[in-house]
C-alpha cells in the first residue's frame, strides 16, 4: 500500500509540472507510470485516453529524395524529419536506399514512438526512443517497378499516434470485440456507444414475438445486428466505418403455395463458404434463435402496401434463384463504403493507410487479396490480371491517385472471375430493382454502391404503425416504426424509411462518424 500511495504521488506531481513548467522536461510523462499502479486505478484512466481507433497508424508524410524533408510532430517525440536517400551498395540491378528519420524534442524520457514504412512493394517498422538520427536500410528494391515509385511517389511513413503505451490499451480494446464472451458482447456494445453514439436500451421479456407467417410477405426486409464473437466484432468495425445501425440483412420470399422461404448473402453452407441461398423460414429462423452464437438482434421491416403493389414477385423468385449457391460477394464489399476521396475514412484512416494494409494483406493472403480488392481495382482501371503492386504503379503512370481510385462508383453489371458480386444488400437491392421497385430511374441506380444503412433509409417500407402486425412489439411499451423479432436491446436505425430513390444514388456520399453527415443527392 505504501507503494501504491508513492506512485500515485508521483502520479500527481508529474501532472503538476507537466502543466505548469513546461520549459523542463519531466523524468517521466504521468501516462508512462499508469501501468505500475493498481489495476482498479490504472485502467479506468487508460481507457479514457486510448480506443481501438487508436491502433490505426497516421499518415504522416512520404519521402522520395534528400531533398523532399518530411517533417511532423510524433507522440513522444515533437519535432521530426525525414528524407530518402538512394544508393547501391548491394551492387543490384537497382541498387537500395536509406530512409532517414531524425527524432528531438521527446516529452519526457521514457516515451518511444512507433511507425510504420510502406512501398506497394514491402510494409515495415521501427521504433524511437532516442534522440538522433535513424536510419531505416532497404538493402535493394524489389524491382524496377518498386524503384521508379519511391523515387516519384516515395516511402509512406505511419505513425502509431497513440504511443506504445496507447497502442497496447488500444489492442485490449480491439482483441475482446471477436471473442464469444460476455466480455466481448459488453466491449462491441461500449465500442458502438463510444464511437457511434448508439444506445441499447433492454427491451421487456419475451425477446421473441409469436410470429404469424400470414403477416409477412415478399419482398419484406431483415436488418440483423450481431454483437458478440467473430461476426459480432466484424459488423461493429462495419458499423463504425459506414454509419449503418445493423450489419447484416436478408429479405422474405412466398412462394405460390404460400410456404415463407428467406433469401440471404452470406449464409454458410456446410463447407462453412459464405454463398447465396434461399432457404425456408423454419430453418432460417431456428438457427438464430438456437443456434447462432452472436446473440443476434433482427428487426422486420415489412413493405410499404404501395411498394408491394409495385413488387414483382415471379421476377424476384427469378433472380434470386438464379443466384443461389453463388459465393458471397466480397468483390465489392469494399466499395460500397468509400464513395468519396476523403469523406468516408474515421480519422487517422485515409486512403494511404488503406493501400499499406490491401499490401500487407496480399503478402500474407494473395489468394484473398484477389477476391476482396484486385479484381475489383482492376475493373475500375480497365485492366486485367493486374496484383496490387502493379495497379498501385499503373495508378502512378496515370497521373492519377488510390484515393480516386477507390472512389470509382461500382457498376451493378460487372461480371468477376466467379459471376456478378452482390454482398448481403446488394443480393436485395437487385432483387428489388429487378421486381421494379426502382423504376422508373433503376437503369440510373446502382445498388452495389448501397450500404445497409443506405437500405433502411430508402422510402420504401410501411409507415404507419396501425398497419403493422398485432404481435408487432406488443411487450414493449416504446413502440418502433418497424418490427423488432429478436434481441435483448431495442434496434436503432436512424434515418429510417426517409429517402426516396434518385439518379446515380449513394455514388458520392460521405459517411465520417459520429456525425456521418450525408449531403442532400449525394
Amino acid at each position: 500500500m505504501a507503494s501504491s500511495s508513492f506512485l500515485q504521488c508521483c502520479l500527481l506531481l508529474c501532472f503538476f509540472f507537466s502543466s505548469h513548467v513546461q520549459a523542463v522536461k519531466t523524468p517521466f510523462h504521468p501516462r508512462d507510470v499508469l501501468p505500475l499502479l493498481p489495476r482498479q486505478v490504472s485502467w479506468p484512466i487508460l481507457n479514457s485516453l486510448n480506443g481501438a481507433v487508436d491502433l490505426l497508424p497516421a499518415f504522416v508524410g512520404s519521402v522520395s529524395s534528400q531533398n523532399h524533408v518530411v517533417s511532423w510532430k510524433g507522440a513522444c517525440f515533437y519535432e521530426n524529419t525525414a528524407w530518402m536517400e538512394f544508393h547501391n551498395k548491394s551492387g543490384s540491378e537497382f541498387g537500395g536506399g536509406t530512409l532517414h528519420i531524425k527524432v528531438s524534442k521527446a516529452h519526457s524520457w521514457t516515451c518511444m514512438d512507433l511507425y510504420v514504412f510502406a512501398t506497394p512493394y514491402r510494409v515495415t517498422w521501427d521504433y524511437y526512443f532516442l534522440s538522433r538520427e535513424h536510419t531505416l536500410e532497404i538493402k535493394e528494391w524489389e524491382e524496377r517497378a518498386e524503384y521508379e515509385y519511391v523515387k516519384n511517389k516515395g516511402i509512406s511513413i505511419f505513425l502509431m499516434q497513440a504511443g506504445m503505451l496507447g497502442t497496447l490499451e488500444a489492442l485490449w480494446e480491439v482483441f475482446p470485440l471477436f471473442t464469444n464472451t460476455g466480455w466481448g458482447e459488453n466491449a462491441n456494445l461500449g465500442f458502438l456507444e463510444k464511437h457511434m453514439g448508439a444506445t441499447f436500451k433492454p427491451r421487456p421479456q419475451p425477446w421473441n414475438p409469436n410470429i404469424s407467417v400470414d403477416d409477412i410477405h415478399s419482398g419484406d426486409f431483415m436488418v440483423l445486428s450481431k454483437i458478440r464473437g467473430r461476426w459480432g466484432g466484424f459488423e461493429t468495425l462495419e458499423k463504425w466505418v459506414t454509419g449503418s445501425y445493423a450489419g447484416h440483412t436478408a429479405v422474405f420470399l412466398k412462394d405460390s403455395e404460400g410456404k415463407l422461404w428467406v433469401g440471404e448473402s452470406g449464409y454458410e453452407n456446410e463447407k462453412g463458404e459464405d454463398i447465396i441461398a434461399v432457404i425456408p423460414w423454419e430453418e432460417w429462423w431456428d438457427f438464430e434463435m438456437n443456434k447462432d452464437d452472436s446473440n443476434p438482434h433482427i428487426a422486420l421491416l415489412p413493405l410499404h402496401p404501395d411498394v408491394r403493389a409495385k413488387f414483382n414477385e415471379t421476377a424476384a423468385w427469378e433472380y434470386a434463384l438464379s443466384m443461389a449457391g453463388k459465393p458471397y460477394g466480397y468483390h465489392n464489399m469494399l466499395f460500397s463504403w468509400i464513395d468519396t476521396i476523403d469523406g468516408n475514412y474515421p480519422p487517422p484512416l485515409d486512403a494511404h493507410l488503406v493501400a499499406s494494409a490491401m499490401t500487407v494483406w496480399s503478402k500474407m493472403q494473395p489468394e484473398y487479396a484477389a477476391n476482396l480488392w484486385n479484381e475489383g481495382l482492376n475493373k475500375r482501371l480497365g485492366t486485367q490480371g493486374l496484383n496490387l503492386s502493379d495497379i498501385l504503379v499503373e495508378i502512378e503512370k496515370r497521373g492519377s491517385s488510390f484515393d480516386q481510385l477507390l472512389a470509382v462508383p461500382e457498376q451493378d453489371d460487372w461480371i468477376y472471375s466467379d459471376g456478378k458480386s452482390t454482398s448481403c444488400i446488394a443480393f436485395i437491392l437487385e432483387m428489388y430493382k429487378e421486381a421494379g421497385l426502382f423504376d422508373p430511374i433503376a437503369d440510373s441506380i446502382q445498388v452495389t454502391e448501397f450500404t445497409i444503412k443506405d437500405a433502411y433509409t430508402l422510402r420504401f417500407f410501411e409507415n404507419d404503425s396501425s398497419r403493422l402486425p398485432k404481435w408487432c412489439n406488443d411487450a414493449d411499451d416504446v413502440k418502433l416504426p418497424y418490427c423488432q423479432i429478436l434481441g435483448k436491446y431495442r434496434m436503432e436505425l436512424p434515418g429510417f424509411n426517409t429517402l426516396d430513390p434518385y439518379p446515380h444514388m449513394n455514388e458520392r456520399c460521405p459517411s465520417k462518424p459520429p456525425k456521418y453527415f450525408r449531403p442532400q443527392n449525394c
